[in-house]
């Protein structure tokens, strides 16, 4: 029997697959998918095999026993052309992703933020900005808020703990229809656990406890793993990362960077140079708008990083 599904969770081989009528199968991948280099992952649509007869491939286990200590449902045997796929947080088919910012506590890092928003970007991925722990500090809230409104996100400013501006998010979570697939990423103790709970208390997301020592939120999530959200779409809680290493992965290259910041976009043609960098060039008309107030200056800081970054990077450098 085959059964056609959406990857929900997968760890240690193992990948739960969710049919349209809520069924979940637990099922391991075919061996050509690692003969060919392809990892199945959460957001993929898949065709599942199921029963005791599915005929195994060369070097397989017949299904229908064990796979070490656990039963196994049946295979993943065909995995659909992916319209998008993420490298971290690892995950297909994604419709929009939300870059989740603690106001403070620990201090936000706008660097993660935006090297986040960068990769959505160049992916085609819809993003969002989320502001947590807005009660803490409101002024700073505002300040973060206006930087990302001006560069051309939505944003939301939420409390988990007052639920203020929760019911707005939730709202627009729900608008996003049926089928499509949503994650919350950010650094860890961002508060995106303690949120996805406010928003849809059925979840029951693990939370941490800041560490007072190390001023780090304790990480919670291990994996990622979509959850229904009642509503039709789902919604992933991304596991916490402090580092998006442009140096070790290979996001996008430096060419492709002035077109993942989307403030960039009414400039683009009207430096003085054709190939401008937008880092330091007279003329440039990027700069200029950064001078003027309509792009922000940490945003430009951010650019300038990540440029200095990937144009020291080589294809030979590649091993």
């Amino acid at each position: 029997m085959t059964v056609k599904g959406r990857l929900t969770r997968g760890v240690g081989g193992l990948y739960a697959v969710t049919a349209p009528d809520g069924s979940e199968y637990l099922c391991r991948a075919r061996g050509h998918f690692r003969r060919d280099g392809i990892s199945p992952t959460v957001g993929d649509i898949v065709t599942i095999l199921i029963g005791e007869d599915i005929e195994p491939e060369k070097g397989e286990k017949k299904v229908g026993g064990a796979n070490g200590n656990v039963d196994v449902d049946g295979v993943i045997d065909e995995i659909e052309p992916r319209k998008n796929l993420l490298i971290r947080p690892p995950m297909a088919n994604l419709d929009i992703i939300f870059a989740v910012i603690p106001t403070c506590r620990p201090e936000p890092d706008l660097l993660l933020v935006d090297k986040l928003l960068s990769i959505a970007e160049h992916a085609d991925i819809d993003a969002a900005v989320i502001i947590t722990k807005c009660e803490l500090d409101p002024e700073a809230a505002k300040r973060t808020a206006d930087i990302y409104r001006c560069s051309g996100y939505g944003v939301f400013p939420v409390s988990s703990y007052n639920g203020t501006g929760t019911e707005a998010l939730g709202s627009f979570i729900g608008s996003l229809g049926d089928g499509a697939v949503t994650a919350f990423a950010g650094a860890s103790g961002a508060g995106k656990s303690t949120l996805l709970n406010r928003l849809f208390p059925s979840l029951s997301l693990k939370t941490g406890e800041l560490s007072h020592k190390i001023s780090r939120g304790r990480q919670t999530t291990r994996h990622v793993e979509l959850y229904p959200t009642g509503s039709g779409a789902y919604i992933a809680d991304t596991p916490g990362f402090s580092l998006l290493d442009f140096e070790r992965f290979d996001f996008f290259s430096v060419e492709a960077l002035p077109f993942t910041f989307r403030e960039f976009e009414p400039y683009h043609g009207k430096c003085r140079y054709t190939k401008c960098t937008h880092v330091c060039e007279d003329g440039c008309a990027v700069i200029a708008a950064v001078n003027e107030g309509k792009i922000p200056r940490c945003r430009h800081e951010s650019y300038r990083i990540l440029y200095d970054t990937l144009k020291s990077k080589h294809p030979w450098d590649k091993k």
